[in-house]
């Protein structure tokens, strides 16, 4: 028995082969599960392309603005290269202590904040891909929003994230909780199918 499309004979194994290949574009995933999301945005770790501001109370010539390099290291007067890749804003503070106590300073009182961030990337389907400068406490949500929106053929229930420094992408559901967007994060808003 054939099918009729369009008014013409459609046989069922043209049927059988045209649903094979939808299921095939809709690929499967696994989706992070809402207990694996954090509640509160995770600690920021400086890396490349970062800029900080180091300030030094009492010692000028330390005082300034600073990138961090490729290799994770920023260059200060007095002690040189100091490792801030990998690191909280708190903990280099404290290696920066660390380095001016007792050689430069006796009591050394300093303050680090992150001026500049690295920033994520957006494609797929929403309105204007590109990289958009991060912004503390970024959700999903937002990023889409800054990036114009989504396009009328996009899967909003979804997001797909690549971290920074992570080889593969996961899948994360939107709408249970806050998916916080990381600097260098890659975002892909894939296309529903139906």
């Amino acid at each position: 028995m054939n099918l009729k499309f369009f008014g013409k004979p459609f046989p069922r194994l043209a049927v059988v082969v045209f649903s094979l290949t939808l299921s095939a574009c809709a690929s499967s995933y696994e989706v992070v599960s809402p207990s694996q999301l954090a509640e509160k945005p995770p600690a920021y770790n400086l890396g490349p392309g970062d800029k900080v501001k180091v300030t030094v109370f009492g010692e000028q010539s330390v005082n300034g603005e600073y990138l961090v390099g490729t290799d994770g290291t920023i260059a200060l007067p007095l002690i040189g290269n100091v490792v801030a890749g990998g690191q909280t804003v708190a903990s280099l503070q404290g290696k920066i202590v660390d380095r001016l106590h007792g050689d430069y300073l006796l009591d050394p009182r300093v303050s680090v904040e992150v001026l500049n961030y690295r920033p994520f990337f957006i494609l797929g389907e929403i309105q204007k891909a590109g990289s958009y400068p991060y912004v503390d406490s970024l959700t999903v949500s937002q990023a889409v929003a800054s990036a114009g929106g989504y396009t009328y053929r996009a899967n909003s229930s979804v997001a797909f994230i690549r971290r920074n420094g992570e080889g593969d992408e996961k899948a994360y559901r939107l709408g249970d909780k806050p998916i916080w967007v990381l600097p260098g994060d890659t975002i892909r808003i894939g296309e529903r199918y139906f």
